[in-house]
């Protein structure tokens, strides 16, 4: 069942938390979008991808990715530091068959544009997670990367898809983000990141894509929801 979806409004929301907790506490569900009506889904805009080609059914939207693209990604209302993104998310049977293998879906947090940020792919076909760490300038850092996850679902099925970072305010490593990746009920990488600074993005959203060309990859993504820390 989708889940149902209070009036939220479009505008941009800055949040910025102090809260005095671990990053691993408990969160509360700030943002719900079952992608269930045009007004649902016009929330969602579009963060980076040169050709990308969008629509909807009532139950999810529906991305392509176009000619000379490699990736589209799309953000959610919610910009913030310390965030939990969540989003079911399928690649869909009209992707090239030449293209399915290495096609991926993903969730991403402190999002900046051309793919900064932190993100979680998953690579239905490989059945294989990967958390990575995007600078500004292009770098990609593996985080960490697992294999053969079942959560991991093929072809027009859905795949869950959550995200975690929180900056630790208290001990050691505080100042680091400690960045929980979850793919169904399957914890897949729990890291604590020292060098968080190095992302200035903001944004919360999801992706989809291929290395190289990915033109013909098509997804489609519903009940994305956004969490912050619990203050309680």
């Amino acid at each position: 069942m989708k889940m149902r979806i209070a009036a939220v409004s479009a505008v941009v929301l800055t949040m910025t938390l102090t809260l005095a907790l671990s990053a691993g506490g408990a969160v509360i569900g700030l943002y719900r979008n079952a992608m269930g009506s045009e007004a649902q889904r016009a929330q969602i805009v579009k963060l980076f991808g040169d050709r990308c080609a969008r629509g909807g059914s009532e139950e999810a939207l529906k991305v392509t990715v176009g000619k000379a693209t490699s990736e589209c990604a799309y953000r959610t209302p919610v910009i913030g530091r310390d965030l939990e993104g969540a989003v079911t998310a399928r690649l869909l049977s009209g992707t090239p068959k030449a293209l399915r293998n290495k096609a991926f879906l993903a969730v991403d947090l402190r999002a900046g544009r051309q793919g900064a940020g932190y993100r979680l792919l998953v690579y239905p076909l490989q059945r294989k997670a990967q958390l990575v760490k995007t600078l500004p300038d292009g770098q990609v850092r593996y985080l960490r990367i697992a294999k053969e996850v079942s959560a991991v679902k093929g072809i027009n099925q859905a795949t869950q898809l959550r995200l975690r970072a929180f900056n630790v305010t208290s001990g050691p490593d505080r100042g680091a983000c400690r960045v929980l990746a979850f793919v169904g009920r399957r914890l897949v990488a729990d890291v604590t990141d020292a060098a968080a600074g190095e992302l200035q993005g903001r944004a919360s959203g999801f992706s989809l894509g291929a290395p190289g060309n990915a033109k013909g990859v098509i997804g489609s993504f519903d009940d994305v929801v956004v969490r912050v820390p619990s203050p309680f």
